[in-house]
């Protein structure tokens, strides 16, 4: 397991929200060079990448 450059959280693993259902009805998300989103039921389906500057402008949107 890799750790950001700050040292701080792991990086290049799925994660799934702590505000996820228990039916799995949720979205993870990967952290590396860029971020990888998925549906947590068709993870064989593939992925949304997108650049760490744009997941963070989605967090701060979704943060209000």
């Amino acid at each position: 397991m890799r750790r950001d450059s700050s040292g701080g959280r792991a990086v290049n693993r799925w994660r799934k929200s702590t505000y996820s259902a228990i039916e799995g009805n949720c979205v993870e998300v990967r952290l590396d060079r860029s971020v990888g989103i998925r549906d947590t039921k068709a993870r064989g389906q593939g992925q949304l990448t997108v650049t760490p500057a744009a997941w963070s402008a989605v967090l701060s949107s979704l943060r209000g």
